[in-house]
């Protein structure tokens, strides 16, 4: 079994000797290299809904991109959700309908779809290989081209829109948040938040980190991170924690001291029920006290 602890997955010492996956739980599409034979992934079915993947245009080729909404007529608030290292497998489609039964458009984009499908694979070096050429510019290109998407649809409500990620997925809600007028608020998931040693993963790219945009922030950011992070040390959670307040940005750090990274994920061994569920409610407050409340409107967009 594989025990994620750090922001984009695992370093070899985080591995243990023996591999075992539930083959049931990767034929229902989770992240092989990560579900813990301990797992009791949550399923979320889809009644009352409309969910399924879409074709998004982009400029090289069409975004695949998983959507769950309800189905019923009016504009609903928008949650572009963005995954961890494994994709748009089950866990975030999940989310996804999590979501849509809240009153949600949720929305999860393929980023690594250019390069390949890292969810079925247990080898985490190739995982790297293809989550390291979604670069940063081309992940908010992406998000450009979602969003621009998400505008022409009758069932969005264009100015209630939110974003919240997930480990890899984590840090580009920073991103996204300093990036998109459009989005409301933001819930980043312990999402890296200073760049990596350059021999590290992710740290060839020359990019900016969330540290580095804090001042060019357009959404207020949550974050929810653990005290147990082995790849996020929390001198960044107290340097970003006095960034926002020294930049007059309105966001919170929360860390809960004996979770580990990937707590929310529940298909993984790190999964912890109190924290995930505390830090799911606070996200979902989040997101209503900054607009993006759920339920349908009528008529035009609001």
């Amino acid at each position: 079994m594989v025990t994620l602890t750090r922001p984009e997955g695992s370093q070899d010492a985080d591995f243990s000797p023996s591999r075992r996956a539930l083959g049931a739980m990767f034929f229902a599409g989770y992240a092989l290299a990560a579900v813990s034979a301990q797992a009791e992934a949550i399923h979320t079915d889809e009644a009352g809904l409309i969910a399924g993947e879409v074709a998004i245009p982009q400029a090289d080729a069409p975004l695949p991109a998983y959507v769950a909404r309800p189905d019923a007529k009016g504009r609903y608030p928008v949650v572009v959700v963005v995954s961890e290292v494994f994709g748009v497998h089950e866990y975030i489609r999940d989310l996804c309908r999590r979501l849509a039964k809240l009153g949600y458009v949720a929305v999860a984009p393929a980023f690594f779809h250019r390069a390949g499908d890292p969810a079925p694979l247990t080898d985490f070096g190739q995982i790297q290989k293809i989550v390291a050429t979604a670069t940063n510019a081309q992940v908010l290109g992406d998000i450009r081209a979602v969003l621009t998407w998400l505008k022409a649809q009758d069932f969005v409500d264009r100015g209630r829109m939110a974003v919240t990620g997930f480990c890899w997925g984590g840090a580009a809600v920073w991103m996204a948040a300093a990036r998109f007028p459009e989005f409301k608020a933001g819930a980043a998931w312990y999402g890296r938040l200073s760049r990596p040693a350059k021999d590290q993963f992710l740290g060839d790219e020359d990019r900016p980190w969330p540290l580095d945009v804090v001042g060019d922030l357009r959404a207020p950011v949550l974050g929810f991170y653990a005290g147990k992070d082995k790849g996020i040390p929390l001198t960044d959670v107290e340097t970003m924690r006095a960034k926002l307040r020294d930049a007059r940005k309105k966001g919170d750090l929360i860390v809960y001291p004996e979770a580990q990274h990937g707590f929310h994920a529940d298909y993984r061994s790190t999964y912890d029920e109190p924290a995930a569920k505390d830090a799911w409610a606070r996200m979902l407050d989040w997101f209503a006290r900054n607009g993006v409340k759920p339920g349908a409107k009528r008529g035009a967009f609001g």
